[in-house]
C-alpha cells in the first residue's frame, strides 16, 4: 500500500485531465434543470386548457419535467461512471488489488445465503468486485445491495435489507464441517433464518470462553472439534477488531468444507454491512478535490485492514 500524499500526487494530474468535462457536465445539468422547470410549467398552462384532472395534469407536468433533466444529466452520469471505473482502478493497484466494476459472477452468493449471512431478497444487484492474495492466501470482495419485495394495499414496492460488502477468502488450510459464527442479536429475523440453517447443515451451538465474543457472536458447528480448532481465541480477537474496524457493521463469518476445490484448501465467507463504499463523490465539485480522494482512499484501508485482521501470520493459530 502507497502511502496518500503518494497517491495524490499521481492522480491529480490525471483528474485535472477530467476539469473540462466535468465543468460542461454541469452547465448541461443547469439547464436541463431550467428546462424541466419551464416545460412543467408550459405542460400545466396547456393541459389546463384540455379540462383533464388536476392529479393527471400534475403527473403528466413532473413526467416532463423528469425527461427533460434527465436528458440533461446524460453526460454528467456517463462521466461519473467513467471517473469511478479509473479512480477504483488506480487506487486497486495502489493497494495491490484487481478491480472491475462487476463481478463476472458473484461468487458463492448462494452459499452466503443458505448459510444465513445475507437475507433473501427479490431484487439484487452487484457492483466494485476486488481480488488479491496476501499471506499465502486468495481473496474477493464484491458490493451486494439486496432488496425484498412488500406489498401494502394500493402498491408493490422495495425495501433494502443488505448493502454492503461479501468477501471470500480461500487459504492453505483443510476445513471440515461448516462452522457458523452469527450474530447474538436479531437482524433481518436473524435468529429465524439461522435456525434453518442450523437444522438444514446439521449445527450444534458451540460454547466458548470468552464473554465478551459471546456477547456479539453465536458460534455453530457439525463438529465440537473442528469448531474450536478454527475459533481459537486469536480467531475471536481478530473479528472483535474486524468489529471495531467496521464500526459494528454486523459482521458475520462461515466455514465451509463444501466451498473450497482441491485438497488441502479451506475458505471462509464473511458478510458486512457496511453501505455502499467506493463511491467518487459528487462531480459539482472541482475534479481535484482533494477530499474526494480521501474518501475513497479510506474505502480501500479498509479492505486492506479486513484482509490483514484476518490473515496476518503474526497472529494465526486458527487459519
Amino acid at each position: 500500500m502507497r502511502d496518500f500524499d503518494t497517491v495524490w500526487s499521481e492522480l491529480k494530474p490525471f483528474l485535472d485531465g477530467f476539469e473540462a468535462r466535468r465543468k460542461k457536465a454541469v452547465r448541461q445539468v443547469a439547464i436541463g434543470g431550467v428546462a424541466a422547470v419551464g416545460l412543467a410549467a408550459l405542460t400545466v398552462v396547456l393541459l389546463s386548457q384540455t379540462g383533464l384532472p388536476g392529479p393527471m395534469i400534475f403527473f403528466a407536468a413532473m413526467a416532463a419535467a423528469f425527461g427533460a433533466y434527465t436528458l440533461g444529466s446524460r453526460r454528467m452520469t456517463a462521466l461519473s461512471r467513467e471517473v469511478k471505473a479509473a479512480l477504483n482502478d488506480r487506487l486497486a493497484e495502489a493497494f495491490g488489488l484487481r478491480y472491475a466494476q462487476t463481478p463476472a459472477s458473484p461468487v458463492h452468493f448462494s452459499e452466503f445465503a443458505s448459510h444465513g449471512l445475507i437475507p433473501n431478497s427479490d431484487r439484487r444487484s452487484f457492483e466494485d468486485h476486488f481480488a488479491g492474495e496476501s499471506h499465502g492466501a486468495e481473496f474477493e470482495l464484491y458490493e451486494a445491495h439486496l432488496q425484498q419485495r412488500r406489498r401494502s394495499r394500493r402498491r408493490t414496492y422495495y425495501v433494502t435489507v443488505f448493502r454492503g460488502v461479501l468477501i471470500r477468502i480461500a487459504f492453505p488450510r483443510t476445513i471440515e464441517g461448516v462452522t457458523l459464527v452469527t450474530r447474538d442479536r436479531g437482524i433481518f429475523n436473524a435468529f429465524e433464518r439461522w435456525a434453518k440453517s442450523a437444522g438444514r447443515h446439521g449445527l450444534a451451538r458451540i460454547g466458548l470462553p470468552d464473554p465478551k465474543f459471546n456477547s456479539i457472536f453465536e458460534v455453530y458447528g457439525t463438529d465440537q472439534v473442528m469448531a474450536r480448532y478454527l475459533v481459537t481465541p486469536s480467531f475471536m480477537e481478530r473479528l472483535l477488531e474486524l468489529e471495531d474496524a467496521l464500526r459494528g457493521k454486523n459482521v458475520r463469518a462461515v466455514f465451509d468444507e463444501g466451498l473450497a476445490e482441491g485438497e488441502g484448501r479451506g475458505e471462509m465467507l464473511i458478510a458486512a454491512d457496511t453501505g455502499n463504499l467506493f463511491e467518487p463523490g459528487s462531480l459539482f465539485t472541482p475534479m481535484s478535490d482533494r477530499a474526494r480522494i480521501e474518501a475513497l482512499y479510506r474505502d480501500f484501508a479498509l479492505v486492506e485492514r479486513i484482509i490483514s485482521i484476518i490473515l496476518e501470520p503474526a497472529r494465526v493459530d486458527g487459519l
